[in-house]
């Protein structure tokens, strides 16, 4: 195996089409400014490298980074890439990862608007994310100990599975398919609208408007805290610990919690019978 070791590069393609190499404490910056350094390469390893130019892995198959720092300056750093496995890294730079299959990211941050977009099979372990539109489009990915700090998260994904996550982000998961979220926090405005087979378990909802228009929506033992409006023209199935600021207009299915400060149907309901239970104190006991 090719190994590059503390090399300063910045020409155009500087390391184009590697095929089995390590590339370890390199720096791809300085005044050429080129980009796509490491396009077309397969099973290349990079190690506690940084990255401050363009386009620098694209159409890559195979290999790892680890402990390696992109800036701001990269933009665009992972696009079309597959079985790769990132582990440790920063990454800065918008549209950092898009159009990937079958990677895993295992532990550092990231700062990146568009992160994530049109992904497959994506694993993603104790990782940190800042981003303002995330993993749109997105499918069959697996979150386990995720932190997000997001806006329009997770809009037109299907299949993802979450476990033990803090997901701080409005209008998440609109218009979104099985998606099942267990043990997290899931904070943010105008959850999950227009959704469908999503089911939350032991989840821990906060904001307001949430879980509106959806099909096959389920809640079990969840709590909701500052959720006004609630499950507006949904399809629902929940069990709520605790108290619902109130509750608009549910189509069909059951909700049952501690307490509902109010109960909210007018003219504008959609046709059909939401069973609405509260705990007596027995129950709650």
């Amino acid at each position: 195996m090719e190994r590059y070791e503390a090399l300063t590069l910045d020409e155009e393609r500087a390391l184009y089409g590697l095929n089995g190499a390590e590339v370890v404490r390199c720096k791809f910056e300085g005044p050429a400014d080129g980009e796509s350094a490491l396009k077309e390469c397969r099973d290349v390893h990079l190690m506690d490298c940084d990255l401050k130019l363009r386009y620098p892995l694209w159409h890559v198959s195979g290999g790892s980074m680890t402990d390696c720092r992109m800036t701001d300056t990269c933009r665009a750093a992972l696009w079309y890439d597959d079985h790769m496995t990132l582990k440790n890294c920063d990454f800065g730079g918008i549209k950092a990862l898009r159009e990937c299959r079958d990677m895993v990211i295992d532990g550092g941050n990231g700062t990146s608007t568009e992160f994530g977009w049109m992904c497959e099979r994506l694993r993603i372990r104790d990782f940190a994310l800042t981003s303002e539109y995330p993993f749109l489009h997105t499918t069959d990915a697996e979150f386990d100990g995720f932190r997000l700090k997001g806006k329009y998260s997770f809009q037109y994904t299907k299949n993802l599975v979450f476990r033990n996550c803090i997901l701080d982000t409005k209008d998440a998961f609109w218009h979104a398919e099985n998606i099942t979220v267990y043990d997290s926090v899931v904070k943010g405005e105008y959850l999950a609208w227009y959704s469908q087979n999503l089911r939350l378990v032991r989840c821990k909802i906060s904001g307001t408007q949430p879980l509106c228009y959806c099909k096959g929506l389920i809640l079990e033992d969840c709590t909701m805290e500052g959720c006004d409006l609630s499950f507006e023209n949904s399809e629902v199935t929940a069990t709520v610990s605790g108290h619902i600021d109130s509750v608009k207009n549910p189509v069909s299915g059951s909700i049952t919690a501690d307490s509902i400060g109010e109960i909210i149907t007018d003219e504008y309901q959609w046709k059909g019978d939401c069973h609405i239970t509260v705990r007596t104190a027995d129950e709650i006991a």
